[in-house]
């Protein structure tokens, strides 16, 4: 057998780690100045191929890693900005050394690279999950490379392209369009004017982009109007509250669900099929990994080390979580999943505030960081790029862009004053802190925790249905539109085959489109 050369070059890895260090900086940016961060997989593919596509000898395996290792910083920028900021917004006094926030970031990004080791094999290989921004990505990897559908793709990146600059970058599209204003007893129903929105419903399919948008009708527009007009909800503020936590609670039980499963499996003596194929050694190194976790942060941080060994448990659930959800929906709330890691341990202990926080910024970077590896392993595997060698370049590209992330957190604390201005407004960090107070309508949350466990273990997709619950309406029905519009657009076409292929191609290009420009505008900003 022929062997084949290792994919990590040492010019991917110097192209990887420039565009790296850009990229996690300007999302850093972005995340706090827009409370959003677009998907920069497609993005760092085009860059990558770009650079690398010429070169001698350059391979799709090679273009893969690189493009790999680019893209993770920006999740682990996400994770900060979604969480720390809100310390600040509590107690303006607080303090957090630089030593501090760079062990909470690195720390989040080991645990996000060493769980996705587990949960790769039951996403990708056994449950196929489609990971729309994987499959956008090998999508425009094999369009650029072999010319295969390339007309398609890049029409339709180019278009989204275009469309995503007159929205975002001349302000003359509304991001948000409203199609019923609300009334006593019904919420407003929108819609996300969003390429990319239609691009991941068309690529998830009808029955879980139904399913999100199922829960936004159960919330919004079942749940909230009876509970209005029977008086059991006092307003539409207590309505919300009741939602949101019910979403929060179907999420968790989902989380909770795995657990259940895993013990039951471990009862029968099997193990599950997402670690049957992990050696002893892989799994030691993994408890050591995780120990070592503790201990650091135990010594750098106000996280005792009761606290860690929760964190741990909490981060291996939530990782499964967003693994699970990137790959359904294409989305990954990881500020929701500090919210609950942090509920659940200041459940059964008392953290400091800046200890609560300090949690909450590891979850969300972990599972920031698991989403946008399983992405790129979902491409990987499309491509056949050796999974260890993606690894690698993740773990690399996600300790790099940890130890970014956090001194661009620092320096744009100290150039803008703090956060919660017009210029910083932080907003998913807000949120964080309003909630580390604890669940605004704990009955809520418990119901969902148990509808979300007895849902998942029937096997129904009971944490897209959380989304959904949970998530703006506006979200959700851009979802929905995309998968009904390309479902009938393909059941109008004879040649079915043909008819899959160009639908992924335009899907993909829809996705790659606005996400390539969204990060562009985003650098851009930050200059």
């Amino acid at each position: 057998m022929e062997k084949r050369n290792s994919p990590l070059t040492a010019r991917g890895l110097a192209v990887g780690i420039i565009g790296l260090v850009i990229i996690t900086a300007s999302s850093m940016y972005v995340a706090l100045r827009m409370g959003a961060l677009p998907w920069p997989t497609v993005f760092v593919t085009v860059l990558s191929m770009a650079i690398l596509g010429k070169a001698k000898g350059s391979t799709l395996e090679e273009i893969n890693c690189t493009h790999t290792l680019m893209s993770a910083g920006a999740m682990v920028a996400g994770g900060l900005a979604f969480t720390l900021p809100g310390l600040w917004m509590t107690d303006p006094d607080a303090t957090l050394s630089l030593i501090t926030i760079i062990a909470i970031s690195v720390t989040g990004a080991v645990l996000g690279t060493i769980f996705t080791i587990i949960f790769r094999k039951s996403f990708i290989e056994r449950e196929k999950l489609p990971y729309p921004m994987g499959e956008a990505a090998y999508n425009t990897l094999i369009a650029g490379k072999e010319g295969k559908g390339a007309p398609v793709l890049f029409t339709s990146l180019g278009a989204s392209a275009l469309f995503t600059f007159i929205r975002d970058g001349l302000g003359k599209i509304p991001s948000v369009l409203g199609l019923y204003s609300g009334s006593a007893l019904f919420p407003a129903l929108s819609v996300w004017v969003s390429p990319m929105a239609l691009g991941i419903g068309a690529i998830i399919g009808p029955v879980l982009a139904l399913m999100w948008f199922g829960g936004a009708v159960l919330g919004y527009f079942i749940l909230t109007p009876i509970g209005i007009a029977t008086g059991f909800f006092e307003s539409m503020a207590a309505a919300d509250a009741f939602r949101s936590n019910l979403g929060l609670g179907l999420m968790i039980g989902t989380g909770v669900g795995v657990a259940v499963k895993a013990v039951i499996s471990l009862l029968k003596r099997k193990r599950e099929s997402s670690t049957s194929k992990l050696g002893k050694n892989v799994i030691i190194s993994i408890i050591i990994v995780c120990v070592m976790v503790v201990i650091i942060l135990s010594l750098t941080t106000e996280i005792t080390i009761l606290e860690g060994i929760l964190l741990i448990i909490g981060v291996y659930l939530t990782a499964y979580l967003s693994g699970m959800l990137t790959g359904q929906t294409g989305v990954n709330p990881m500020e929701v999943f500090a919210i609950l890691v942090l509920l659940g341990i200041s459940a059964v202990l008392s953290p400091t505030l800046a200890a609560a926080f300090s949690i909450a910024g590891v979850v969300a970077v972990a599972c920031g960081l698991t989403g946008d590896v399983m992405n790129d392993l979902k491409s990987g595997s499309l491509v056949g790029t050796r999974p260890r060698y993606q690894i690698i370049a993740e773990g690399i590209g996600g300790i790099i862009g940890a130890i970014v992330a956090a001194f661009a957190l620092v320096v744009l604390k100290n150039a803008m004053g703090g956060f919660g201005s017009p210029e910083l407004p932080a907003p998913q960090a807000a949120l964080v802190a309003t909630m580390a107070t604890g669940l605004t309508n704990a009955p809520a949350f418990f119901i969902g925790a148990a509808l979300g466990l007895l849902l998942y273990l029937l096997k129904v997709p009971s944490a897209t249905l959380g989304l959904g619950v949970y998530l703006p309406t506006y979200i959700s029905s851009a979802m929905a539109l995309g998968a009904v519009i390309m479902a009938a657009a393909k059941k109008a076409v004879k040649n079915k085959a043909a008819a899959e292929e160009k639908a992924a191609l335009i899907s993909s290009g829809l996705l790659g489109g606005e996400g390539i420009t969204g990060v562009i505008i985003a650098i851009a900003s930050m200059f």
